[in-house]
């Protein structure tokens, strides 16, 4: 059977969503081109239809987990002052729900490490796609009006997000991962948006 092209895109799209979702769950080694087809509702025949091998899958699959925050950044973009758009970020990364949803969080904080240890396409394509994210992160909060100081900024709020989610994860007792969260984000808001700010 012949499919059009917009079937072959909208199939494309539920893989690459499915795939994303499962490697932020599961991690990248755990995680077979079956259990992808099968969060898509799909057979794994189909699989070599859209993709080369798991090695493209994952790289896409990367780029779209970082695209996917887009709409959150978009939103935190509107706010009207620095400390406002700081808040939003903090509070929603360093929440307990996306502490415990890794499949639908941050692609860093759930395959940063296996991808550091990768090399060739996956990683350059993962890396492009976090320049992307960090350069979209620092539009989004703009806490200085100079470029680089802003990016710097930025890149050290994301560092300590990231980092923060990753330990909350691997504590086993929700008390008192909910406390580390509760005490980083305090603390995050007093190094990036103190509350004797004028902005």
């Amino acid at each position: 059977m012949r499919y059009s092209p917009s079937h072959k895109r909208t199939t494309r799209r539920r893989i690459l969503d499915a795939a994303s979702a499962a490697f932020r769950e599961r991690g990248l080694a755990t995680t077979g081109v079956d259990e992808v087809m099968r969060r898509a509702g799909l057979t794994h025949g189909g699989f070599y239809a859209h993709f080369r091998d798991k090695t493209e899958l994952v790289a896409e699959a990367c780029a779209t987990g970082f695209d996917q925050a887009v709409t959150n950044l978009n939103r935190i973009a509107a706010l009207p002052t620095p400390r406002a758009r700081v808040r939003a970020l903090v509070l929603s990364y360093l929440g307990e729900n996306h502490r415990a949803h890794a499949a639908a969080g941050c692609l860093l904080a759930s395959l940063g490490s296996e991808m550091a240890r990768l090399e060739g396409e996956t990683r350059i394509i993962f890396a492009e796609a976090f320049q992307r994210h960090r350069a979209r992160v620092a539009e989004a909060i703009a806490l200085d009006p100079d470029p680089v100081e802003n990016q710097r900024r930025a890149n050290a709020l994301l560092g300590m997000l990231a980092g923060t989610l990753v330990f909350a994860r691997t504590i086993p007792d929700p008390v008192e991962s909910a406390a580390l969260l509760s005490q980083a984000r305090r603390t995050a808001l007093e190094l990036f948006a103190p509350a004797q700010s004028s902005s």
